[in-house]
C-alpha cells in the first residue's frame, strides 16, 4: 500500500506500544512518520510545517496530517487535536471505545475521525492509507473505515 510516497505524518503518542502501532500503520500506508511524544514536540513540528513551501510536482516531503493517541499522559490529546487542526492539518485519533465524552471533544476540536483502539489495531494501515488518499483530494474529510466514529454535523 503506497498512496502517499514522501508524505510525512505526525504521530503523537507517548505509550510505547501504541506509538509503535501508530508509527507502523503510517509506514505500511506508505508515509513517513514523524514521532512526537509531547506537546512541545507537536508545537515544533507545527512551526516547522508552517515554514515549509507548498508541495511541488514530484516533491512531496511535507507534513500532511497528524495521528493523535487521545490518552497520552504527557500531553492533552484534545488540545493537540485543536493545535494541529488550527494549523490546517487533518487529524485522526485513536481512543477508548467507552470514552464517548473524550472522543466527542476531539471531534469538536477538529479531528476528522476518532477510531477505537480495537479498530486501529485490526486495520491501522488501511485506515491511514484511506485517510491519506482522501486527504490528498479533500484535506478535511476521510473515507469511512470499519470502527470509525465521525461527526455527523
Amino acid at each position: 500500500m503506497s498512496p502517499a510516497p514522501g508524505l510525512r505524518v505526525g504521530v503523537l503518542a507517548d505509550d510505547l506500544i501504541w506509538a509503535s502501532r501508530l508509527i507502523g500503520a503510517v509506514e505500511l500506508a506508505g508515509a513517513i512518520p514523524v514521532t512526537l511524544r509531547t506537546e512541545h514536540d507537536l508545537r515544533v513540528m507545527l512551526e516547522a510545517s508552517a515554514l515549509e513551501e507548498p508541495a511541488r510536482e514530484g516533491i512531496r516531503e511535507r507534513v500532511v496530517g497528524v495521528v493523535v493517541d487521545l490518552n497520552g499522559r504527557r500531553y492533552d490529546g484534545v488540545a493537540a487535536v485543536q493545535a494541529a487542526a488550527s494549523a490546517a492539518l487533518p487529524v485522526i485519533c485513536v481512543g477508548q471505545h467507552e470514552d464517548l465524552e473524550l472522543r466527542s471533544r476531539a471531534l469538536r476540536a477538529g479531528a476528522t475521525r476518532v477510531f477505537t483502539y480495537n479498530a486501529f489495531f485490526r486495520q491501522g494501515a488501511v485506515i491511514v492509507g484511506r485517510w491519506l488518499g482522501a486527504s490528498a483530494s479533500v484535506p478535511t474529510k476521510t473515507a469511512e473505515a470499519p470502527g470509525a466514529r465521525g461527526a455527523t454535523a
